[in-house]
């Protein structure tokens, strides 16, 4: 019996750290500074990316820089990051890569952040509360690995790991979407405003993840939407 009971808590404990949930209207919040604070994700798409599009809201202490979206194949560490970078602004990386959209500041809410990269062109895209960055290029041909390890709360110096806390997002996170296509302008503005196109490589409605040391998880700050699903 003993066994039993045993066997059981461990099966449940397994689904609730990585069965999928719906986080509308929740957000992952890492309330310190910490090398061990994460949210790992596993992706609903395993097949090679030829193009994405990233979306969430981020509401960071903003006086330090911070990873927001790391995504790390066993090749490159940094085949997908988002990164803040105070004084300079927003970096986003693409199989190693990276460039700069300069900001001196972001603000001290919430902000709607969108990243869209094709390979076809190589155009990057940053979108901040529905306005668009000017474009740029990078990694033209380029095809982004599968088997990724996915956190939020940190960045991957290693696959899955070398955390350092002074990279840590101290903050929530929440509203985290992604696809393997570039959404349209229109699209992007629509999911600003709180509706959703079928994310088919990460979905926020139903979220496979699992949290590690300080996470929280608390009612969303940004604006309350209920916008239907696309």
């Amino acid at each position: 019996m003993a066994k039993l009971l045993w066997c059981l808590l461990i099966t449940i404990s397994f689904s609730q750290a990585f069965g999928h949930e719906d986080m509308s209207k929740q957000a992952f919040v890492f309330p310190g500074v910490s090398a061990t604070a994460y949210v790992s994700l596993e992706a609903e798409s395993k097949k090679p990316l030829e193009a994405f599009t990233v979306c969430l809201y981020a509401h960071a202490d903003v006086s330090r820089s911070f990873s927001i979206f790391s995504y790390a194949t066993k090749t490159s560490f940094n085949e997908i990051l988002l990164f803040w970078t105070r004084g300079q602004g927003f970096s986003i990386a693409v199989g190693g890569p990276e460039i700069l959209f300069s900001a001196s500041e972001i603000p001290e809410v919430p902000t709607h952040i969108c990243a869209t990269w094709e390979s076809a062109t190589g155009i990057v895209e940053l979108w901040l509360d529905g306005k668009p960055r000017v474009r740029k290029s990078l990694q033209k041909g380029y095809i982004v690995g599968t088997n990724a390890s996915i956190i939020l709360g940190q960045e991957q110096d290693s696959y899955g790991g070398g955390f350092d806390a002074n990279q840590s997002l101290v903050g929530d996170i929440g509203d985290v979407n992604m696809w393997d296509f570039v959404l349209s302008p229109e699209q992007i503005n629509a999911v600003y405003v709180g509706r959703v196109f079928s994310p088919n490589v990460l979905n926020w409605r139903a979220l496979k993840y699992e949290t590690h040391g300080d996470v929280l998880i608390k009612p969303q700050l940004w604006p309350l939407t209920d916008c239907c699903e696309s």
